[in-house]
């Protein structure tokens, strides 16, 4: 009996410690994203203090190649859009995952309580 419990036991703590993996991974993505936002942020409110005319310069490979201003704040505009939908999306996979670990770790609580128990049958046998 103790046997069975066990193995259930080692599955449950296995299944438990790959959530927290996605866990960790997710929160380091979203951390990264969140670095990229306040980068981009800084970048709009330095071509919005900019006049209509301004000369703006955009980085292709090794060359800087000329680019209008209306089009850079769009540009930065839609990577400030996509990021945020990407910082809502790591941030509801953390949740849902933190559900997930939650669940985990009640199972394990019952697994360890059941595998006490069965050593104290097991004991009290002997």
């Amino acid at each position: 009996m103790a046997e069975g419990v066990q193995k259930r036991l080692q599955n449950e703590l296995d299944k438990f410690q790959s959530v927290q993996k996605d866990v960790a991974k997710h929160i380091g993505l979203r951390q990264q994203l969140e670095g990229q936002l306040n980068e981009n942020t800084l970048v709009k409110e330095e071509l919005d203090r900019l006049e209509d005319g301004a000369g703006v310069y955009k980085m292709v490979g090794p060359a800087l190649i000329k680019q209008d201003l209306t089009e850079a704040k769009q540009n930065v505009q839609k990577r400030i859009d996509y990021i945020n939908s990407e910082l809502k999306r790591h941030e509801n996979l953390i949740k849902d995952l933190e559900k997930k670990s939650d669940a985990h770790r009640e199972t394990l609580n019952k697994l360890q309580h059941q595998f006490q128990q069965a050593q104290v049958k097991a004991a009290v046998k002997s």
